[in-house]
Order: C-alpha cells, then structure tokens, then sequence
C-alpha cells in the first residue's frame, strides 16, 4: 500500500527544524519531539532535524552518549514520525560503530509508519581549523562509504496524470562542500536534498547560504537545511538560519535565531517544469569530463 507524500496537488509541506542541542541530553530529545510536534501542527509532513540533535559538547560525553540504530532514541523518532503520521530525517545522531571505539555520524529517515526507509553515515570528515578552533570529527566518527537515497511512492499524481514517486537524497553538514555527492544524488533522480547541519558560526556567515542555493541551482532540487544554532560547549558556535530552497534557487523558508520551525510548500510540478524548461542534467557530458588534458603553455622563440 502507498503511503500518502503529497496532496493531490503534488505540494510536499515541508519543515526544518532548528535546534541548540547542549549536553543534556533529556532536553535536547524533549526539544526534538516539541519542535515536530509544532511542524506536524502546522501542517508539514516532510521534517529534518539538525546534525547531531541528541548530543553536543565533549569528546568523552560523545563516547557516552553513542546510540545503536534499534535502541532508545531512535525508537522515539519512530514513534514521533508514527504518531504525527510524518516522513523524518531524524539529523544525525553518534551511532555505535561495531568493533570501533569512534562512533558513525548518521542520518536516519523515517516513514509516517514509522520505520527506517533510509540509513546515510557521513561521508567527509570535518578536520579543520575555522574561528580560532581546531575541528577533528575524524577523531570521534568513522567516515561512511556509500551515497544514499530513497526513494519514496505517493498517492498523487504529477501534472501528466503519471504516479508521483519522489527521491531523497541524504547528506550531512561537511558533505555540503564537496558538489561531486549532490550530483550523484541528482543522478539518482533526488528531488529533494536534505542537509542536516551544525555549520560553524564562522563559516555560516559567508558560505552558508551560497553553498546551498548553489546546490539547490546545479542540481535543480528542492534543499531542506536544518542547523544547530548557537554555542555548544567549549566556546563552540554554530550559525542557525536553517533554511528551505527551491530547485531555482529561491530561499522560500528561512529561521532567525533561536529554535523553532521554518515551513514551505515544495511543489514538485514546480520542479518538474524548471528541469524541463532548462534541462541542464541532460545537457551533461560526462565522457568528455574522463578525457581530461592539460596544455603545456607555448614557448617563446
């Protein structure tokens, strides 16, 4: 049986949810379930949840707060998604890595009955230097080694009368700086990118934004950003100003600080028409991108 995505209309409400996960764990998870409590209340039925939303803070609390995919936490984000009748990307969580003492960053989307319809480990480790702190994720997270997308059947139709099926493509964070993922993701037939994040306030400001409406551009997608915002512990800042892009580009959706919900309506025949209109994924030419030639500058006699 198909579950029902979309309304007739082949309009997806949708919601990402911004969060200033801490320590403790018990609100963070509390936060969680209030804010898709509110997003399921006004109507959207396609909601994300920030990169790491269960722990922010130490190395060592990370290592205790690691979680199994069939444990505790991820029951409740089953039953939320169950109870509000709503697909969830539950962001990512520190999930137990067999055999390792690091833990996988994940992504688990959940479907309206509540099961796993996709499980994503992020791919690119953040081991960098940005606003005076050192970032080593490698540290503490083992790095995932597929790219992921679902793909997910509704009972409304597209413009042409045809069974409207939609796909996600899973990311997280870092993963928003390597374009190569999100093309693979296109290629998959995503239409919809999510990006669940805890982007540092130091990079948020200036790339933030241009990353993601440039992925949303290239790949003619909708993209679902959900970041953490403010500081976790250790003088550690993360941006905010989760946001929701259309496949032209257009920030259609857009939180300020603080946590809460940003909502839009993504309306796949809207997408449809940019790619048909401007079909730049079939203008690729990826067996001229293989023969690759460096020229030799010309001598001077």
């Amino acid at each position: 049986m198909k579950v029902p995505f979309a309304d007739k209309h082949a309009v997806i409400r949708a919601a990402v949810l911004q969060m200033n996960t801490t320590e403790d764990v018990e609100r963070n998870e509390s936060t969680a379930l209030a804010l898709i409590e509110r997003a399921a209340s006004r109507g959207a039925r396609f909601l994300v949840l920030p990169e790491k939303f269960h722990y922010l803070g130490t190395a060592e609390g990370a290592q205790a707060h690691k979680e199994s995919l069939d444990g505790r936490l991820m029951a409740r984000m089953s039953q939320a998604a169950r109870d509000h009748q709503v697909y969830l990307v539950a962001g990512s969580i520190w999930e137990k890595a067999e055999g390792e003492r690091r833990a996988y960053n994940t992504s688990v989307f959940f479907g309206p009955d509540g099961r796993q319809l996709a499980v994503y480990r992020k791919l690119h480790m953040f081991d960098v230097e940005v606003g005076g702190h050192v970032y080593r994720e490698s540290d503490g997270c083992v790095p995932g080694d597929r790219v992921v997308a679902a793909r997910v059947e509704g009972e409304a139709a597209d413009e042409a009368g045809a069974p409207l099926e939609v796909v996600v493509g899973l990311s997280v964070c870092y993963d928003l700086r390597f374009p190569e993922l999100y093309r693979a993701l296109a290629l998959l037939g995503a239409h919809i990118l999510v990006v669940p994040a805890a982007f540092t306030e130091t990079t948020g400001r200036d790339h933030w934004e241009v990353l993601l409406r440039a992925r949303a551009i290239e790949n003619q997608a909708f993209v679902l950003a959900a970041n953490q915002y403010g500081t976790h512990g250790a003088g550690k800042e993360s941006y905010g100003r989760s946001m929701i892009i259309d496949p032209w580009g257009v920030v259609i959706a857009r939180m300020s600080d603080g946590e809460g919900v940003a909502l839009a309506d993504l309306d796949l025949n809207y997408l449809s028409r940019v790619r048909r209109h401007l079909p730049a994924l079939e203008h690729r030419m990826p067996d001229a991108y293989e023969r690759r030639v460096v020229e030799a500058a010309p001598t001077e006699r």
